[in-house]
């Protein structure tokens, strides 16, 4: 019974401390950004920065640099809503096609396809988008480079995430909710829809959310595919750019201010992720007391 005790409180120990040391590192990687950030703020001014339309940076002590970036965050959230729009209907349908409507076969087939689509890195993404999505782009309207064909590429980055989430979710939900909606006449769609669904909706937000965490920090693809343009793009065939976009291009050669600009860039990323994180926990807050839970 001693050692029991003992394994108990050493296993218990060890979960606390790994948990604070996660808030930690993410402490200290905030404390870290913020500090190399402010110089940049000081001296370019944080409404300048924010919502300034011109980014040209300046390694020259002599030039005058213009740092505003308001254009990559523009970019930032009109490419990762794009994505959303697209990927979150087709992953919760693929999703519900894997968990209640294929058979057995399919399913075999399908899932495993889904999980090697996570494991492909991002770079493979904007090569194939490079070659295949953007002179189809470009058959359409614009250079090619454009909003729209990091749309659809980031879109096809967070689909398997989304539907791999969403289908574990809506397996989740006890048999006994379905058996309960088809017992009182309901349809199998209307027990997915009606039951099944709304019993996984934590899950299913859980996914987007995730899925949105890595499209508003993905970089490799979206500098392959964007054209990197500092101006707001005008419409969807039109080049842009991104926040970590920009950070990735331009890190390796900035120095002086034009390097805190860049970790300015990232401390406005980080909030957005934060924002985005909030609000979803918000959201699911609201699902579940909705439904009576917690």
């Amino acid at each position: 019974m001693r050692a029991r005790y003992l394994i108990d409180r050493t296993s218990r120990t060890l979960l606390l401390a790994c948990a604070f040391l996660t808030l930690v590192v993410l402490a200290a990687i905030a404390v870290y950004t913020f500090m190399f950030a402010l110089p940049a703020i000081r001296e370019v001014g944080l409404w300048h920065f924010l919502f300034g339309g011109v980014w040209r940076p300046s390694e020259d002590p002599t030039v005058e640099g213009l740092y505003g970036i308001l254009p990559m965050i523009v970019g930032s959230v009109v490419v990762t809503l794009g994505a959303l729009m697209v990927a979150v209907p087709l992953g919760i349908g693929c999703a519900i096609l894997l968990a209640e409507v294929a058979p057995q076969r399919v399913r075999q087939f399908l899932r495993p396809a889904v999980e090697l689509l996570v494991g492909i890195p991002s770079v493979v993404y904007g090569l194939v988008g490079l070659v295949i999505v953007v002179p189809l782009v470009r058959r359409i309207d614009g250079p090619g480079l454009s909003v729209a064909a990091g749309i659809i590429v980031l879109a096809v980055m967070i689909l398997p995430t989304i539907v791999s989430i969403s289908e574990d979710s809506i397996r989740a939900v006890p048999k006994s909710h379905r058996e309960g909606a088809l017992a009182l006449g309901a349809t199998h769609w209307q027990a997915i829809w009606r039951v099944l669904l709304p019993s996984a909706r934590s899950g299913i937000v859980a996914s987007v959310v995730l899925g949105m965490g890595r499209a508003i920090g993905e970089a490799m693809a979206l500098i392959m595919v964007l054209g990197m343009t500092t101006k707001i793009p005008s419409s969807l065939f039109s080049p842009a750019s991104t926040l970590a976009g920009m950070i990735a291009a331009e890190a390796p050669e900035a120095s002086g201010v034009h390097r805190s600009a860049l970790f300015a860039m990232s401390v406005v990323l980080f909030l957005l992720i934060i924002v985005i994180n909030g609000v979803a926990l918000v959201v699911m807050r609201r699902g579940n007391r909705a439904q009576g839970v917690g």
